[in-house]
């Protein structure tokens, strides 16, 4: 099986050069190659590329700026290998990855496969309180750190595998973004494909993000969620609303301090307090333990309003997503 690595990447020079750099490393002994697509960066990573011609079979394309999803698609068209699989420019890759999917493709072949991230030691305080944010069992994240088991798996792009005739018979990414992952998924699944999780097929996710740009991605995917619902209700889970609730029932149970009950607040208390708890353990830091909690907070309010938002106007009111959030929508 030959694989093809595919790589959008926008104005990140820095992210691809240690991207390949781990790539280089590959105990993976068979051949495999690297497609670079430049999404129509003003910053090019084309000199980066021309370092590690001499270390990875490699090819480098510039396109017009047409989004994530699209420049996958146009990667995979290129591309000369019968198994696609896709990185986001901001992840390291493992010694072992390639090793482990090419062993968990042969014990049990799948046409998509999707994979969990980690992070580094050298990851700083915000990036290691995100990741835990988004890959906690005690967050929304827990499928992304592939700690649930579940019958359908939907992978995310920063960490998926796709056959060629899988892509072929689907088209690839649509031009929602974000969102543009679980729509492919559940495009798949109609087309009578097998989606899967990997555990052991982990990359290092080093978001380059700051409290800000992670408050803008989570809304994001909030108002994305509704209208996946919108386009298959079949796959539509109550969980899908559970940050809304979360973040719905804090309110209540601020304004219910003013009839002296505290009952409500003191479970949010308890919560909050376990997941400072959780994360000090695991990161060895109270400092990580205190950013992990300001992050799930951001997570569940982004999420939380991003999703009421889009409710109401593409369940309710009926809106063309298109319309109501021109932003979650490239022009290809």
């Amino acid at each position: 099986m030959f694989f093809s690595l595919i790589i959008p990447v926008y104005n990140r020079p820095e992210e691809v050069d240690e991207l390949l750099e781990s790539l280089s490393k590959s105990a993976y002994n068979e051949d495999f190659e690297v497609v670079i697509i430049e999404d129509g960066s003003s910053v090019k990573c084309e000199d980066v590329v021309k370092k590690y011609d001499s270390k990875l079979t490699i090819a480098y394309y510039y396109k017009d700026n047409s989004g994530p999803g699209d420049s996958r698609n146009y990667g995979m068209k290129k591309a000369k290998g019968d198994y696609f699989i896709i990185f986001d420019s901001d992840c390291i890759i493992p010694t072992q990855y390639l090793l482990e999917v090419d062993k968990a493709l042969k014990l049990n072949y799948v046409d998509c496969f999707g994979g969990p991230d980690r992070a580094l030691d050298s990851f700083s305080d915000i990036q290691k309180a995100i990741n835990f944010a988004m890959t906690s069992f005690l967050t929304t994240g827990g499928i992304r750190g592939g700690s649930e088991k579940i019958d359908k798996f939907q992978p995310r792009s920063f960490n998926m595998g796709l056959s060629r005739k899988a892509f072929e018979a689907s088209n690839g990414f649509g031009n929602i973004h974000p969102g543009e992952d679980p729509d492919l998924s559940i495009r798949l699944w109609n087309l009578g494909f097998e989606t899967k999780l990997f555990p052991d097929a982990y990359v290092y996710h080093k978001r380059r993000i700051d409290w800000d740009k992670f408050s803008i991605q989570v809304n994001k995917f909030g108002k994305a969620r509704p209208i996946l619902n919108s386009w298959y209700p079949q796959y539509n889970k109550i969980t899908f609303f559970f940050p809304s609730v979360f973040i719905i029932g804090f309110a209540v149970a601020v304004l219910s301090l003013i009839f002296n009950f505290d009952a409500l607040l003191k479970l949010y208390f308890i919560y909050f307090l376990v997941l400072f708890l959780v994360s000090t353990y695991q990161n060895k830091s109270i400092k990580i333990g205190y950013l992990s909690v300001v992050a799930v907070w951001k997570q569940f309010y982004g999420y939380g309003i991003g999703f009421i938002e889009s409710f109401v106007k593409i369940i309710i009111l009926k809106q063309k997503p298109q319309v109501a959030f021109p932003e979650l929508f490239f022009k290809v």
